[in-house]
């Protein structure tokens, strides 16, 4: 099936609805490294450990409200065999609380043709509001790249420009070492994706092993400028965007270089490649 520009710029993907408290948050903060050092106490705000002091992390906001797998419908026209998550953002509008009830609208915002042979880009967002307040506490952005969608006679852009980064040296790194069973434990935030987790199925995709989630990584990184740029200082987190240039293996070390501008990389030390490029990380306007 081939896709239809209209039809999938206008496809309706159901809004979601979810509660969430202090497991929830314990549990993605610990998939994305926060608590490796339990002596901490920054850290252990972020994974429940500390019963004054519950905070949750920002990047939280990327896997609340997940819709689902909804590009596997066949009425998209999608190839969704061949799909690929470009790039990923968000804006925190509000503090993320620690426990609420939230939903999640996500809705198409643009749709580029590359050209036969050449693939699609398909933009989201997703907003997340507080249900009890109607607050809108963040925006999602995703760019997926539909490798098998290419010459539907749609549009040719604009592409979303992505951030330049410095040519000096990095102003501050930090590091998080992954774990082999990582992503058997990240996939408890809404991707149960089996290229995760069978080896199998990362065999027949063409991975020596499963692979980390891209979320995952982004996670880390989102741990990264939270304790550089904001010393675990959630509320002076307002909006980070990168896009995923390489995969990563479940043990395997990432290390996150910021620029003082905002700008940012997350680098695999083990095989010297880039996972997560042309970063930019923005405080939050008070």
């Amino acid at each position: 099936m081939t896709i239809n520009y209209d039809t999938l710029m206008k496809f309706d993907i159901p809004k979601v609805q979810q509660s969430y408290g202090t497991e929830e948050v314990a549990r993605f903060g610990l998939t994305v490294g926060i608590g490796q050092d339990p002596t901490d106490l920054r850290q252990l705000s972020y994974v429940g450990a500390l019963a004054d002091d519950v905070r949750a992390l920002p990047a939280i906001v990327n896997v609340l409200g997940h819709p689902g797998f909804w590009l596997g419908d066949p009425a998209t026209g999608v190839d969704a065999l061949r799909l690929v998550h470009g790039e990923q953002g968000f804006t925190i509008h509000q503090p993320i609380p620690p426990n609420a009830r939230i939903s999640g609208k996500t809705r198409v915002t643009g749709l580029v043709d590359k050209g036969t042979g050449k693939g699609a880009l398909l933009y989201l967002e997703k907003e997340i509001v507080n249900v009890a307040s109607g607050v809108k506490l963040a925006t999602c952005r995703s760019t997926i790249f539909l490798r098998g969608d290419g010459g539907f006679g749609g549009p040719s852009g604009p592409v979303k420009k992505a951030n330049s980064l410095p040519e000096t040296p990095p102003d501050h790194v930090f590091e998080t070492a992954t774990r082999p069973e990582q992503a058997l434990y990240y996939r408890w935030n809404a991707d149960p994706n089996p290229l995760h987790l069978d080896p199998r199925v990362a065999a027949k995709a063409g991975f020596e092993r499963p692979i980390l989630h891209g979320l995952c990584t982004f996670g880390c990184a989102a741990h990264a400028l939270l304790a550089v740029v904001c010393n675990y200082d959630a509320m002076q987190f307002g909006a980070m965007d990168g896009r995923f240039t390489a995969t990563v293996y479940p043990g395997e070390t990432l290390r996150t270089e910021i620029w003082d501008d905002g700008s940012f990389r997350t680098r695999v030390l083990e095989r010297d490649v880039i996972a997560i490029g042309n970063g930019l990380f923005r405080r939050r306007e008070s």
